[in-house]
């Protein structure tokens, strides 16, 4: 009860105008930053650390809080209508929101987004609430071993992405692993994959290369196919229809706990947490074939799992100093500017702040609710812009934020070769998302198998040995076993589908 007192004084404070001011300015300027691929909340939130000198703290860290949450949200905007996610994280977004905007959907898309994200991140912030510290503390007994065998069964989603092809899918995944290797070892600090260029020391920027590979690709496709318009199709009504909900709620709630339990663990960011998601209604779908359709369910659990790992997040940084993604370490950053030292003791000593700070993200999923539904027409009508006005648009934000990230030409450099590169994927039929989620991974399994043969002295058994990683990888045998009889069933009923097109189309000829 004590909790909910002090969180009732948190909302006295956070509606007051000034704060409410704050809270308002955060969220636009995050959906505006998710919207803007390659700027991220990352850039924007180091962009205005400076006002934490001008400001007073709690209007500082609320408005930066705004910015982090609002940017998760706002990424599904061009990832459903343009096929170009404004952040990493909404990557799987694209693969069922793209195909309903293309259907007339995009609307109804982009409602069930809005939704997702507010009612997932809501139930986070409830989590923050009443569990921050008993969930922080268990989240602590995850070590190397257990976030290896997490790598592992985060890997066993390579196959469920593949396409058509399992084959084709495993070389992306390894190219995507290879790519993710070039620059300086971890552990060792020796150029790897430099090819004798010192430029390639410090590796291959993951925006750039999805910049590349969504963007950049989406603009040559344009080009050839002549395009006159984003999509010919009207979006549709921007609010989903009961039957739309009542298909999304279920997977809404499942991303939302999914990503609240995976965004305690400090590294575990919402790029990993929204395939993970994705993943999973894929797996329990009753037609998995529907998802890279347009399946509702597809939008909808990915997009709550992203907010609610974010919001998830806040826990062990307030709880316990540890950041979970780099947004978050920059945040933390603004604490300490402030003399706020993260830990038990800010609750006790601060709890004004840190209580209208919760507060204010309520107010702020609300508002990003309230704000973006009305607004999702307006984003709505960029589909409807020629695209010979749009193309050169998008290929000018492409660049922008590609250069962006780190300053740097050779960035601007690698999108342009990944779209070209897009393209023939495209072409080819071979997926890239699984290149994308091993870019990802990549470093993170590094890290982790180092570490973990650091503490066993080289020894793999390590992982059977300890309960947590031993289960981990259990049920990732498990998961990749359900994968593959999934991929059969499912190209089982589309060769049965097919034939039964065939059949048809003999009759009535």
């Amino acid at each position: 009860m004590e909790s909910l007192d002090f969180l009732l004084a948190g909302f006295a404070q956070a509606v007051t105008p000034v704060n409410l001011l704050m809270v308002a300015l955060g969220a636009l300027i995050g959906t505006l930053v998710g919207v803007l691929p390659g700027l991220g909340p990352t850039s924007a939130i180091a962009i205005l650390l400076p006002l934490t000198g001008v400001l007073p703290p709690t209007q500082a860290i609320i408005m930066l809080a705004g910015i982090y949450y609002g940017a998760m949200y706002g990424g599904s905007t061009t990832s459903i209508l343009l096929n170009i996610p404004g952040e990493v994280s909404s990557v799987p977004t694209c693969l069922d929101g793209y195909p309903l905007a293309q259907q007339g959907r995009g609307g109804p898309a982009l409602g069930v987004a809005a939704i997702g994200s507010f009612v997932a991140g809501s139930l986070s912030v409830v989590g923050l609430v009443f569990f921050a510290p008993v969930l922080a503390e268990q989240a602590l007994k995850f070590g190397p071993p257990e976030y290896l065998a997490l790598m592992v069964m985060s890997l066993t989603m390579v196959v469920n992405l593949a396409g058509n092809s399992i084959i084709k899918a495993l070389f992306m995944g390894l190219l995507g692993f290879l790519l993710s290797m070039v620059g300086l070892g971890p552990s060792t600090g020796v150029p790897r994959l430099d090819f004798g260029s010192s430029t390639l020391w410090g590796g291959l920027e993951l925006i750039s290369i999805i910049i590349g590979l969504f963007a950049i690709t989406e603009v040559i496709k344009g080009i050839e196919e002549k395009r006159v318009a984003i999509s010919p199709r009207q979006i549709g009504n921007v609010y989903p229809s009961s039957a739309d909900l009542r298909q999304s709620s279920k997977a809404m709630l499942r991303g939302g706990v999914l990503g609240f339990f995976m965004g305690l663990l400090p590294g575990c960011s919402p790029a990993v947490t929204t395939f993970l998601a994705y993943d999973l209604e894929k797996k329990i779908a009753k037609n998995p074939e529907r998802f890279g359709r347009g399946a509702i369910e597809g939008v909808a659990a990915p997009e709550a799992a992203n907010n609610s790992t974010s919001s998830a997040g806040f826990i062990p940084l307030l709880t316990l100093g540890i950041p979970a993604s780099p947004p978050l370490a920059i945040l933390l950053g603004g604490l300490m500017i402030y003399g706020l030292t993260p830990g038990p003791i800010l609750f006790q000593q601060n709890p004004d702040f840190v209580w209208t700070v919760i507060a204010s993200m309520f107010i702020g999923n609300l508002m990003l609710l309230v704000l973006n539904l009305p607004l999702v027409g307006l984003w709505a009508n960029v589909t409807r812009i020629p695209y010979g006005i749009m193309g050169p648009v998008i290929l000018m934000l492409s660049v922008i934020g590609a250069y962006s990230v780190r300053n740097s030409l050779f960035d601007v450099s690698v999108a342009i070769v990944f779209g070209v590169l897009g393209y023939f994927f495209h072409k080819h039929h071979w997926p890239v998302v699984p290149l994308v989620l091993c870019f990802i991974l990549g470093p993170l399994f590094e890290q982790s198998l180092i570490q973990s043969m650091a503490m066993s002295g080289g020894n793999p058994l390590i992982l059977l040995e300890r309960p947590i990683s031993a289960a981990i990888l259990i049920l990732s045998l498990a998961l990749l076993a359900l994968s593959i009889k999934l991929k059969r069933r499912t190209k089982k009923r589309v060769i049965q589908e097919v034939g039964e097109a065939v059949d048809i189309a003999k009759c009535t000829g």
